[in-house]
């Protein structure tokens, strides 16, 4: 043996077991007998062999644990997901990755480093606009490191409609409230209900607070204080959240005054009465409010016989976002012929029940022949009647048969005489409900006007409404008053009046909160029914064999037009040119190939949704846009097409990927296929339960053999009857401006904005909403 070498005992590994309790690795060192040959010489250097003798290691069975450190890649394993708020609210970024221990976080914002943003979670708020931007994570341990996804932030205005109004693309979708808590002024002893009503995947969690102080035990999504005290008194709101986000309800405020009885207490002075409480007792009392709201929005515009119409598009789309804000659950189409119309309606129908708010608003080609109105579909023939049209005094009986709390019409159509139609329909026998309320753009044999500019236009009757639709008023006031602000106006002067027709004698307004008094299920059921009609394909990674990733993402314009669009998310260096296109869709949708993958919104046709509602990074991105979704019979399934070139190569390369999605938005309804229903001309003893295909009056039946549970053939499309699992509402883009009442043959810039004032300067130029083929 070589001079200097020394025996010394070492270990060698016998085993590696996953320890059940820590869930770490273990392993296993036996002693054994080992020689350590030491060669030590003139340098400082140490070089050490071990060999191992077998046989001593049975003679040895000491075992005793230690740990070992493995270097693992770092992997993400939950990416920050797009996140959008109020000015002055907070929200958070969270990103998590699994590999090394003592992984160290670090955020930025666009190529900023965010100062102090360090941890897996990244919180924002209170939000200024400056805090909007991409945000992404760099996870690292040493010389490695990987980077999450971009996360977007939006920062909302406090004067701007709040994201369940606006636009959301299906990427930035996820957590979301849908019903906000409400204000109240309560009595000593009263019962204090508040409701926040949130949708997401996973299913959000709810904390509520008081002043800032959490309720340990207030985690659901009603927060109920049987006898309320003055200690109960303050600022309320709820927290939202779930695995990838938190949100925050709006703050509301809870007075609680001294109870009140009928007269004073015997042995006691009677005292003054605070008359500041009284008028609050009493408008309390005196207040509405409705069990839901629910709205239908109708726009025809491309007529097959008739001339086309240009406002009903930017008309359904405002309306639909300011009745949002009020609470109501919208559905918004355009373009329907004769039995999807009858169909859409049959749907609506069965969204009502008792004390719900209906409201029911049409803009397209109409009639009125005595005093029945006629809404006309877009393949309505050149001489249409009664038989080819819907008759809106029919709709009205079959939405008394549901015992709404009011029922809404606002026909914003020509109510001309049709002189192909000599049939007077008999309507049945309307109940005397005292909640109706009709509100015409135009009054009794007239026209109703649109005003034309440019590829976006307005009726004058919506140009005005939407003014005044927000407001606290009495329905009827509300509508007075744009009675009023139209007659002040030139341009509608003598061409275009509003007709109001009404039997309400409540006080009752479109703002008046939602309350649910013993009629939770019948209100999770309608929910239900109208989220399956509003369901968004979720967004999905394509990686492609070349290495190219593209993100697969869908957008709602309205809740019977999509928008696909495709984005280059990441692609090899040496690949040049790259793009993904969408091919070979079904057959069930008449699709303009030239209007397909195109490189912005706006060239597909779409006149609401723009390239800035997106707001992506720089990336290439291409969008086709698919109307008339009502239309589609089987699932919607295309090709996405990927072309790229590598460099010094002329040629292009080719890889395709089929994508089926599923029945977006209202093509899970199936309106195509809903029964005709019969005649209008029925004797008024047939009327009296016609066969629409509507249902009875009862809360069972909410749902129809289109939308109730046994219609999703896959496990796992909605999550549970109460909370639907991850959507995407059809929000349409917020106007920055309201658009002229006024149309110049030269085009008008969209930011003009033109007051009554100064229109007898302007050049108008009308067209009416009625085409009958005699004119």
């Amino acid at each position: 043996m070589p001079r200097g070498n020394s025996l010394a005992p070492a270990a060698s590994i016998l085993a590696v077991q996953n320890s059940k309790k820590t869930k770490s690795k273990s392993i296993y060192l036996s002693v054994t007998q080992c020689y350590t040959h030491t060669h030590t010489h003139t340098h400082t250097h140490t070089h050490t062999h071990t060999h191992t003798r077998l046989p001593f290691f049975t003679y040895c069975y000491v075992v005793f644990p230690c740990s070992v450190v493995v270097m693992e890649s770092i992997r993400v394993v939950q990416q920050p997901q797009p996140q959008s708020g109020l000015e002055g609210s907070r929200i958070s970024l969270s990103c998590k990755a699994e590999g090394p221990p003592s992984l160290s976080y670090q955020w930025f914002k666009g190529k900023d480093e965010v100062t102090g943003a360090t941890a897996s979670e990244l919180c924002l708020g209170p939000l200024i606009a400056q805090d909007q931007g991409h945000y992404i994570c760099r996870i690292h341990l040493g010389d490695q490191c990987v980077f999450s996804q971009w996360a977007l932030v939006q920062v909302i205005r406090a004067d701007s409609p709040t994201p369940a109004g606006g636009f959301q693309p299906s990427v930035t979708s996820g957590l979301y409230i849908q019903k906000q808590p409400t204000s109240h002024s309560l009595c000593e002893g009263d019962v204090l209900v508040l409701e926040c009503v949130a949708f997401g995947n996973p299913p959000p969690q709810y904390q509520w607070y008081c002043n800032k102080a959490s309720l340990p035990q207030e985690k659901h999504t009603r927060l109920r204080i049987n006898s309320v005290t003055t200690a109960d008194r303050g600022q309320y709101r709820c927290r939202v959240y779930n695995l990838f986000q938190e949100l925050w309800s709006e703050e509301v405020l809870v007075e609680i005054g001294p109870s009140l009885s009928n007269g004073p207490l015997w042995g006691e002075e009677q005292e003054e009465p605070d008359i500041g409480f009284q008028a609050s007792k009493e408008k309390l009392q005196c207040h509405f409010y409705a069990t839901d709201k629910v709205a239908l929005l109708i726009g025809n515009m491309n007529y097959k016989f008739h001339r086309r119409l240009q406002a009903p598009m930017a008309d359904v789309h405002e309306l639909a976002n300011l009745l949002r804000q009020l609470d109501f659950k919208v559905v918004s189409l355009l373009d329907l012929n004769h039995r999807e119309m009858q169909c859409a309606v049959r749907e609506f129908l069965l969204l009502l029940d008792r004390g719900v708010y209906g409201l029911l608003y049409y803009a397209g080609h109409g009639y009125e022949n005595f005093g029945n109105s006629f809404m006309v579909p877009i393949d309505a023939p050149s001489s249409y009647t009664l038989d080819h049209c819907l008759w809106v005094q029919e709709i009205l009986h079959q939405m008394q048969e549901r015992q709404t709390g009011l029922n809404i019409f606002l026909l914003d159509m020509c109510r001309k005489r049709n002189m192909n139609d000599e049939v007077i329909p008999r309507p049945g026998t309307l109940k005397v409900t005292a909640n109706i309320v009709f509100g015409y753009a135009t009054c009794a044999d007239a026209e109703a006007y649109e005003v034309c500019k440019g590829n976006l236009s307005n009726g004058i009757f919506m140009d005005f409404l939407k003014q005044r639709l927000l407001e606290n008023e009495k329905v009827t006031v509300m509508l007075d008053k744009v009675a009023e602000d139209m007659g002040r106006c030139p341009i509608a002067r003598g061409r275009q009046a509003l007709e109001l027709r009404s039997n309400l004698s409540e006080r009752r307004t479109l703002s008046d909160p939602i309350k649910l008094l013993n009629c939770e299920e019948e209100y999770s059921a309608r929910t239900l029914q109208w989220s399956i009609a509003h369901v968004l394909p979720d967004s999905r990674l394509l990686t492609f064999e070349c290495g190219v990733r593209v993100q697969l993402g869908f957008a709602a314009e309205f809740s019977n037009i999509m928008i696909i669009f495709t984005r280059i998310l990441e692609k090899p260096k040496n690949l040049t040119l790259c793009e993904a296109r969408i091919t070979d869709l079904s057959e069930d949708m008449d699709i303009d190939i030239k209007m397909t993958n195109k490189e912005s919104p706006e060239d597909t046709g779409s006149l609401l949704i723009t390239l800035d509602s997106f707001q992506f990074p720089e990336s290439s991105s291409l969008y086709t846009r698919l109307c008339g979704l009502q239309k589609l019979q089987r699932d919607l399934s295309f090709t996405v097409c990927l072309q790229y070139q590598y460099q010094e190569m002329d040629e292009f390369v080719e890889e395709k990927k089929t994508v089926s999605i599923g029945k977006p938005l209202v093509a899970k309804l199936g309106l195509h296929r809903c029964p005709p229903p019969p005649s209008p001309l029925s004797a008024p003893s047939e009327l009296q339960s016609p066969d629409w295909g509507f249902r009875g009056s009862s809360s069972s039946s909410l749902g129809s053999e289109s939308t109730c549970w046994s219609y999703y053939s896959n496990p796992g499309e909605l999550s549970c009857p109460t909370t639907p699992g991850t959507m995407s509402l059809p929000e349409e883009t917020l106007l920055e401006r309201p658009l002229p009442l006024s149309e110049n043959p030269q085009d008008l810039t969209s930011g003009a904005r033109y007051s009554c004032d100064n229109v007898n300067d302007i050049s108008v130029h009308f067209q009416n909403k009625m085409n009958f083929s005699s004119c």
